[in-house]
This record gives structure tokens, sequence and C-alpha cells, in this order.
């Protein structure tokens, strides 16, 4: 099945060879957002050493993936959560429940290592847009 990366405006630059997302052809399309970390349009850390900064900014990249690709954050169905600090897990759930306060995502949350030590949070989300 073909798929169509998906380059939000105003995105962060990726830190390596990936798309922020991609859509899958089809009547309704599976859309694959990477790993999205707290950067900003110019590439730069957003939100150094506040876990809920990051993850709203990480939030919003996914959402605008997402909606670049014609859906919400209603339509997504899945997020797998990395956290360097577990002890930052509450305050994560705090923001998160901002973005997806019903009909929750199905998820599992790890403690790793992220590809810079300043970075607290990144998340990948998988949602189903349209038929």
């Amino acid at each position: 099945m073909p798929h169509t990366p998906i380059v939000p405006a105003g995105s962060a630059p990726p830190l390596a060879p990936y798309s922020p997302g991609v859509a899958m052809s089809a009547s309704a399309r599976i859309v694959h957002v990477s790993g999205m970390l707290a950067l900003d349009a110019k590439g730069q850390i957003v939100g150094r050493g506040d876990v809920r900064a990051q993850t709203r900014c990480v939030l919003d990249a996914i959402a605008a993936v997402v909606e670049a690709a014609g859906g919400s954050l209603a339509d997504v169905a899945m997020n797998q959560i990395f956290l360097t600090d577990l002890g930052d897990y509450a305050a994560f759930n705090e923001v998160y429940r901002e973005y997806f306060p019903t009909n929750h995502p199905a998820r599992y949350c790890v403690r790793a290592d992220l590809v810079k030590p300043e970075f607290l949070v990144e998340v990948v989300a998988t949602a189903y847009v349209g038929e």
C-alpha cells in the first residue's frame, strides 16, 4: 500500500531520516506519526526541564500532523509514550488528559533514554482518518 509523507507547515526539522507523519492510501487512511520531541519550528528545544511544557509541545506537534492528514486528535487510536523519568508520569498525564479528555486512545508508556538528554518525553501516534 503506498504511503504519503506528512510534513505540517512550521514543523521542526527532523533530527534523523524520518517523516513527521505518514498516511497510507486507502478509503480510510492510517496515519503513522513519528516520535515527536519538544522542538519548535527552528529545531530548538522547548521547555527545558519542564515535562508539562514538553508534553504540550509534543502533543501539539502530533495534532498538527494528524490535522495535516485531514483528521483530529479524536482520530488517534494508539500512542506510544517514552519518558526519561517515570517520576514525571503524573505530570505527563495531567497534560495528556487535556488533549485526550474522552474516548482515550490505546497506549503504553515506558522509561527510556531519548536522543538527547534535554528531552523528557517522546510520543509516537497512530490515527485512523476518514472513510
